[in-house]
């Protein structure tokens, strides 16, 4: 029995009631005097409290999916094959982009199969959400993904044309069924994009937390979890392997909610040659150790240097801003982290440029979440630009619609093949 099915749960509660309908039983066994009796009744009740708790921690866990098996339960993270070097060698073709031996494989339906409100019917018309898992090339992590593409991605006529990527990101513990159904990720995507507030985009819906259940957030620790790299990286080097995805900085997009919108940020301060773009809901702008991520910036004489480095507000005094255009939202009332959201806020100097989502009211909660979302995916937007770098026609034939070639950048937006481009809503930074 996996550890989110619903098989676990049932049977975790069924033994917590029988627990109890044995507590009850036994108990007049139990009332007489002597040293015997207190200890069963002590071990009685210990055993139906243990077991009432474990079955309502299936419960949550199969319904916020924080751990994803029994092995990330007791710490054993699946690590990436051995011999898996290339970026570019398991491309796919529009039915079945993974293929074994790729940087994207293909994975379990068990999460995904539980999320509602998904595409169903023929791609081409509607678009699909896969299950894959990521191979980090770097860093060895394999780390669990959805990912929804556009309905144009599977249409004849743009078979050889890239898209946009906005790489959405959990919070801590949280997991990409968090994103997919609570913060309902595709959904709102799939809802813009038909409505022509949102160009056909590529979302990929992925956990920072890489070393369960240690939270990294997005720092490379000395000696331990390589989180920065694998999603600076590892993650894009895999998707452009696997996907028609744009190869030009202006095409890529970051966001994610709490530590997830913390680690959006940082990606794009830290990395803006990797993500030009970043939504953050209801962040933090500074890494700091706590008993869920241990030591993060590890000791020596580089400390303090690692410790500033992810320290938003110390970058924007100390360093030039990089040029990218974030978007950060907290509620005015029922958030604690307004007051440094409207310092960072101040704090921002060109070329980099902020925009923000300020509810009068709100909670760290998805539903506050969930209404930020269509506002911040359609700035997103405006802010992405269409990739002009489409797949050689012989590259295609020989390798898929995700080979490599030399990208070219500039403005556009999404064409049939042998037509002329026009204008987009996206802006150059």
């Amino acid at each position: 029995m996996g550890l989110t099915s619903e098989t676990t749960v049932y049977v975790m509660v069924a033994l917590a009631a029988a627990c109890v309908a044995l507590l009850v039983w036994l108990w007049p066994r139990f009332a007489r005097r002597g040293v015997r009796q207190v200890l069963a009744r002590l071990v009685a009740i210990g055993t139906t409290q243990v077991v009432i708790v474990a079955a309502f921690a299936c419960w949550l866990n199969s319904s916020y999916q924080f751990f994803g098996s029994w092995g990330e339960l007791f710490g054993r993270v699946e690590t990436a094959p051995v011999g898996v070097t290339q970026a570019d060698g398991g491309v796919g073709t529009g039915d079945q982009v993974a293929l074994k031996g790729a940087l994207v494989q293909p994975a379990t339906d068990e999460q995904l199969s539980r999320v509602s409100g998904l595409p169903t019917g023929p791609a081409a018309v509607n678009g699909r959400v896969e299950s894959v898992k990521v191979i980090g090339r770097r860093t060895g992590v394999v780390d669990p993904a959805f990912v929804y593409l556009p309905p144009q991605y599977f249409q004849k006529a743009y078979q050889r044309q890239r898209f946009p990527v906005i790489v959405a990101l959990s919070g801590y513990p949280g997991s990409i069924f968090n994103l997919a159904q609570y913060l309902r990720v595709s959904q709102t995507a799939g809802e813009l994009q038909r409505s022509g507030r949102m160009q056909p985009t590529i979302m990929v819906m992925i956990r920072p937390t890489i070393a369960p259940p240690r939270d990294t957030e997005c720092v490379d620790v000395p000696g331990g979890p390589q989180t920065e790299t694998f999603l600076a990286k590892d993650l894009p080097d895999a998707l452009k392997s696997a996907y028609r995805v744009g190869h030009d900085a202006s095409a890529w997009g970051v966001m994610g909610y709490s530590s997830g919108g913390s680690c959006a940020l940082q990606l794009t301060m830290r990395d803006p040659h990797v993500y030009t773009t970043a939504a953050a809901l209801s962040p933090d702008y500074k890494v700091k150790d706590d008993p869920t991520t241990g030591d993060l910036f590890g000791s020596g004489p580089d400390r303090a240097d690692r410790i500033n480095g992810h320290d938003l507000m110390w970058r924007l005094k100390h360093l030039p801003a990089p040029q990218v255009s974030v978007l950060v939202a907290e509620s005015k009332h029922g958030e604690r982290g307004y007051p440094q959201t409207q310092a960072f806020i101040k704090a921002v100097k060109p070329p980099m440029r902020v925009a923000s989502i300020l509810p009068e009211h709100g909670s760290h909660n998805f539903p506050t979440w969930v209404r930020e979302m269509p506002p911040a995916l359609e700035w997103m937007n405006q802010q992405l630009t269409f990739p002009q770098d489409v797949v050689p026609r012989h590259l295609k034939s020989k390798k898929g619609p995700g080979a490599a070639d030399r990208p070219t950048t500039g403005h556009g937006t999404l064409r049939a093949e042998g037509t002329e481009p026009t204008p987009t809503t996206g802006t150059r930074r």
